[in-house]
């Protein structure tokens, strides 16, 4: 390869290479990786782990072993007493919320003598701050940098989960890079290998659910617990997020945003709008309520997203694109519409289709005019009456 080629040109290719199924030399994947660590995780990884392929997830396992030997396989056992319970966060919000809160729940009741201690950033803390039964311990996993930098991070933290009669749940997280990176003793290391199990439908949800019945014979619920935020305002209040985690292909173009939130505003007396991180977001958010016709209905809000999955759980519909705030209304049992476009895979869209008690409705969007979403919204809306 040459010295020239970008980075984004050296991730594709490498990619490329493993879904052929032959990978270059390690010290050319680790200089893709120690170099061109943004481009190597977009474009080779999170591709390979999205596929949720069992022949590409050990082409990424076989990737990370540029960095992280191999080691003999070991069958974890739950003492005869636990002390101490550490779920790792998966470290995005939407995961944490979908995959983690189940466990988090199912440890509480397999251990309830125990600590249950959530491994996370501060932004996924939150979402469980209001319950006493969850401990946070602080750990902000570097989304930036160097495959060997978050790799020896990793290593860091280890010392921090172990000792006294503890185990480490890992729900594939990206703290130990899906499972590589051991954080705890692995004879007490319970890794969920999300991407190499179920078949073509299955949903994320009901496969964690069922590892963690056969693994500790209990079930768990997916669930959220932030502090209360009042959802002020007239009822019916509906709570809307259009932010896409940068991911551009998620959105619908065009005037669909302004004209969705019209719709939202024209059947509900109040609608929370999330205005994101900030930014060309917020401006892009803002812009649409103003073009929308139903700006006199809309509080915005601005602040952590905790607090808006706390509006959410508090409202009579949801309404988003493929993002956290679905999961987030699907645990707080809260009727949800999402509008789902961009997914790189099918097997993908049904993996992480919101699964909650509510109603959830899901839009597919690909190949639609917004003129064609709209309607179907609309449709649904009114066949289900969600109000």
């Amino acid at each position: 390869m040459s010295a020239s080629t970008s980075c984004k040109d050296r991730a594709a290719a490498l990619l490329a290479a493993a879904r052929r199924g032959v990978l270059p030399r390690a010290d050319e994947i680790r200089d893709i990786g120690e170099n061109c660590p943004g481009d190597f995780f977009r474009d080779t990884i999170e591709p390979l782990g999205d596929s949720f392929d069992p022949a590409q997830a050990a082409a990424y396992e076989q990737i990370l072993r540029a960095w992280v030997p191999g080691q003999a396989a070991v069958t974890p056992s739950i003492p005869d007493n636990v002390d101490t319970v550490y779920v790792l966060s998966r470290v995005t919000l939407g995961a944490d919320i979908k995959i983690v809160s189940p466990v988090l729940d199912a440890m509480k009741q397999r251990f309830a003598g125990a600590r249950v201690v959530f491994v996370a950033n501060r932004k996924s803390g939150e979402l469980f701050a209001a319950d006493s039964g969850i401990e946070h311990l602080e750990a902000d996993y570097p989304r930036s940098g160097p495959v060997s930098a978050r790799i020896r991070w990793a290593r860091e933290l280890a010392p921090k989960l172990t000792g006294g009669n503890s185990i480490v749940v890992d729900p594939d997280s990206r703290i130990t890079q899906l499972g590589l990176v051991p954080v705890g003793p692995p004879e007490r290391s319970f890794h969920f290998s999300s991407r190499c199990v179920g078949g073509e439908t299955a949903n994320l949800s009901d496969l964690v659910r069922g590892w963690l019945r056969e693994t500790f014979g209990v079930d768990g619920r997916s669930y959220i617990a932030p502090r209360v935020e009042e959802a002020a305002g007239p009822r019916p209040v509906a709570a809307v997020s259009l932010g896409v985690g940068e991911n551009e292909k998620k959105r619908v173009g065009g005037d669909f945003e302004a004209r969705l939130i019209g719709e939202i505003g024209a059947r509900f007396s109040t609608v929370w709008v999330d205005r994101g991180a900030g930014g060309g977001e917020a401006r892009r958010v803002t812009a649409a309520v103003e073009a929308s016709g139903a700006a006199e209905r809309v509080r915005f809000w601005e602040g952590g997203f905790a607090g808006f999955a706390s509006i959410i759980s508090q409202s009579e519909l949801y309404v988003g694109y493929d993002s956290a705030g679905q999961h987030a209304a699907a645990a707080a049992g809260v009727p949800l519409v999402t509008v789902f476009a961009g997914a790189p895979s099918e097997r993908f869209r049904r993996r992480w289709a919101a699964a909650g008690n509510a109603g959830t409705i899901q839009i597919l969007a690909d190949g639609l005019t917004p003129d064609e979403i709209l309607r179907r919204f609309v449709t649904q809306f009114q066949k289900t009456k969600l109000k």
